[in-house]
């Protein structure tokens, strides 16, 4: 009995020991404390991706990943943004890397301030973070022409993503550039680069069958020495994959068959979502587009299920300050909304969402060991309602500071000789000609993207890819007949991109006559011109009738340490607004979007300046609204935090919220009378 007892003993010993050893081989599997990028020396082995799963100096890893783009974040809080994706569970960025923003001008480069990309590389590293590069050159991402420079169209027949010369001769000299800053931040250099992407959805396009190759060998000799990937949707998995990368897929709705699918382009090699959509972006007219939480969640979880590792696309949005929002043309063109909110894990503004709560759970559970507490939200500001009182027309501005370009043709935006021969690439192109009479002016389809047309100062209507004709009343003498044309962004994906040329792309007929000799205005809003705007003696107190377009300009008022906030326009038509010189974006009056992102580090305590270009086409008296007749922006805070109580750490952020003013949390009822539910930033207080 006692040799049985003592065999039972050892049995049950032996066993305790395999159980132990099981649980450190599977702690080993899922913890990767020790695999980050400042505890990690000796490196020599990198992301290695040669049988069905990934290893990382040797050891089983996967890639927890999120993204965020340097370029849509104030970078004052990119660390924020960074911790809250490390405490989410994360172990990996990515990050594009728009050309379009560092090469404004051909053989100019800017990677300074918000564009220090190699800053931003080295505080992941800080946090503790590997990073998934994607230097493009082209981005899709929601961003102007997908992130290409607009001086590429200057070339009559360029041909964008392929091997035409004129293209590959510009990509070259850009990498040059760009890759001598980050080769020497790439894992086996010490760096936190753990995987570099070819290129980005290639398949979809597909025009020219050498270019990948053409990027990828770009690439590899100019020091790229870690994993390359690729990343499309299933449909363009085959046309977009290149030997000696890893295929890697896109999707929001899980479907087993897309995984599978992997196995048909590469066998034996570890699964990836590269962009697992967490939400989805806006345009102008349409919905807000939400994804509910649980569904993304529980999608998630099948995907980890299967041993995929993923990307969250995204995990903090941002937004497309600026002109920089791109657009779809799928038989229609759409704009996209300035904000890139996303309906992501994290806000628009960086606070947390229901999402993040859930996805740190399912995360915890996969890690097997706590993770550190989130960071405490920031607080917003209400500045309450900010009087705009002066005002300026356009029309006086271009007598002042803007200087005519003469043409007998139209001409579009990018071959105007500006910007030191790169044309213009964003804002607005007023073409001014003289009539003699009235009758039917026909743009043949030749405005891009949206016309206000005006009879000397008078408006008379829109021109646009739906209204293309328009009636233009007779008057006696000549008189001055003016399009002010505005590039409503870019497309960034999809087959049109040779096609993005902006303002006259063409002739414009009246009465069957093409229209000649023009005074052709290029009005960028570039911080030169905002400054001399500032310094104009035409600035006076808003008239009874002002009638757009216009300038408006006010002081907002910040008596202690500036907090984020977000302005409201309520009754305003459509245009941009600047503060203190940043150019926060567009509004339209058709949403989704109403209100603007407002960073509190492009504020100052004290004085800050507000104005911008309204293009109010009525009179302000005749608004029945709070913004508009009194000349008002609504200046309040806003949240898209959402109350999942069963999350801890969740009630120890309360606390925060409930120090906010002010806070509205509402729905809005879409026009179609489905209620749409808004982030909190883009929500209408009730009326």
């Amino acid at each position: 009995m006692g040799g049985c007892c003592g065999r039972r003993r050892r049995r049950l010993g032996a066993l305790l020991l395999l159980l132990l050893l099981l649980g450190g081989l599977l702690l080993r599997r899922f913890n990767w404390s020790s695999l980050v990028p400042l505890q990690l020396w000796g490196r020599t082995l990198g992301l290695q991706a040669e049988d069905s799963e990934f290893r990382l100096e040797g050891m089983p890893f996967r890639i927890f990943g999120g993204s965020m783009h340097y370029f849509r974040v104030p970078k004052e809080y990119w660390r924020d943004r960074m911790v809250k994706m490390k405490t989410c569970g994360l172990n990996t960025l990515t990050t594009y890397v728009p050309w379009n923003l560092h090469e404004a001008a051909s053989g100019k480069f800017d990677f300074s301030g918000n564009l220090d990309l190699e800053a931003f590389l080295t505080l992941a590293a800080e946090v503790g973070l590997w990073v998934i590069l994607r230097p493009g050159p082209y981005i899709c991402s929601e961003w102007e022409l997908g992130g290409l420079p607009s001086w590429l169209l200057q070339d009559p027949d360029m041909q964008l993503r392929t091997t035409y010369k004129g293209f590959t001769e510009a990509v070259d000299a850009y990498f040059d550039h760009l890759m001598a800053r980050v080769v020497p931040l790439q894992y086996k250099k010490g760096g936190p680069i753990i995987a570099v992407q070819v290129e980005n959805e290639y398949g979809s396009y597909a025009k020219d069958p050498q270019y990948l190759t053409y990027i990828k060998t770009a690439l590899l000799d100019r020091g790229i020495v870690e994993l390359l990937m690729t990343s499309d949707n299933k449909d363009g998995l085959s046309s977009g994959y290149v030997e000696g990368a890893l295929a890697t897929v896109n999707f929001q709705k899980v479907d087993s068959s897309f995984l599978v699918y992997l196995d048909t382009v590469q066998q034996n090699k570890p699964k990836m979502v590269m962009e697992y959509w967490t939400g989805w972006f806006d345009s102008w007219g349409g919905p807000h587009n939400v994804f509910d939480a649980d569904d993304m969640v529980n999608s998630v979880a099948e995907v980890l299920k299967t041993g995929a590792s993923i990307n969250l696309y995204m995990f903090h949005g941002g937004t497309n300050f600026g002109f920089m929002n791109g657009a779809l043309d799928f038989d229609e063109y759409k704009p996209d909304v300035t904000s890139y909110d996303y309906d992501a894990v994290l806000t628009e503004a960086g606070d947390y969402t229901s999402k993040f709560f859930r996805l740190r759970q399912l995360f915890t559970k996969i890690i097997g060991q706590p993770l550190p507490l989130p960071p405490m939200i920031t607080d917003k500001a209400s500045y309450g309602a900010v009087l705009l009182p002066q005002y300026v027309s356009l029309w006086e501005v271009l007598l002042s500071i803007v200087e005519p370009i003469k043409s007998e043709f139209p001409v579009n935006m990018e071959n105007l000789p500006v910007n030191d021969g790169n044309g213009q690439a964003y804002g607005y192109t007023l073409y001014e000609t003289v009539i003699s009479g009235g009758g039917q002016l026909h743009s043949r389809d030749n405005i891009r993207d949206r016309a206000q047309v005006f009879v000397n100062t008078v408006f008379v209507g829109f021109l646009d890819y739906n209204t293309v004709e328009l009636s233009i009343p007779e008057g006696q003498g000549f008189r001055q007949l003016r399009l002010l044309v505005e590039n409503c962004g870019r497309v960034n994906y999809g087959l049109m991109l040779n096609e993005q040329r902006k303002g006259l792309i063409g002739d414009v007929f009246l009465n069957k006559t093409p229209l000649r000799n023009f005074k052709i205005y290029s009005l960028e809003m570039k911080p030169g011109f905002m400054e001399s705007l500032r310094g104009l003696t035409a600035w006076s107190t808003i008239p009874d009738y002002a009638v757009g377009p216009a300038f408006f300009r006010g002081n907002l008022q910040v008596q202690y340490l500036p907090q984020d906030t977000f302005l409201k326009l309520e009754g305003w038509e459509k245009g941009v607004v600047f503060v203190n010189g940043e150019n926060l974006g567009r509004y339209w009056k058709i949403g989704p979007q109403e209100t603007l992102y407002l960073p509190a580090t492009w504020l100052q305590p004290g004085n800050n300046e507000e104005d911008g270009l309204n293009t109010l086409k009525l009179p302000c008296c005749s608004c029945q609204c709070r913004i508009g007749c009194v000349q008002e922006l609504l200046i309040s805070p806003a949240t898209n935090m959402s109350s999942d109580l069963e999350e801890s750490d969740f009630l120890k952020l309360m606390t925060v919220l409930l120090n906010l003013q002010d806070l509205d949390i509402l729905g809005k009822r879409s026009q179609d009378g489905n209620q749409q539910v808004l982030p909190a930033s883009h929500q209408s207080p009730s009326t």
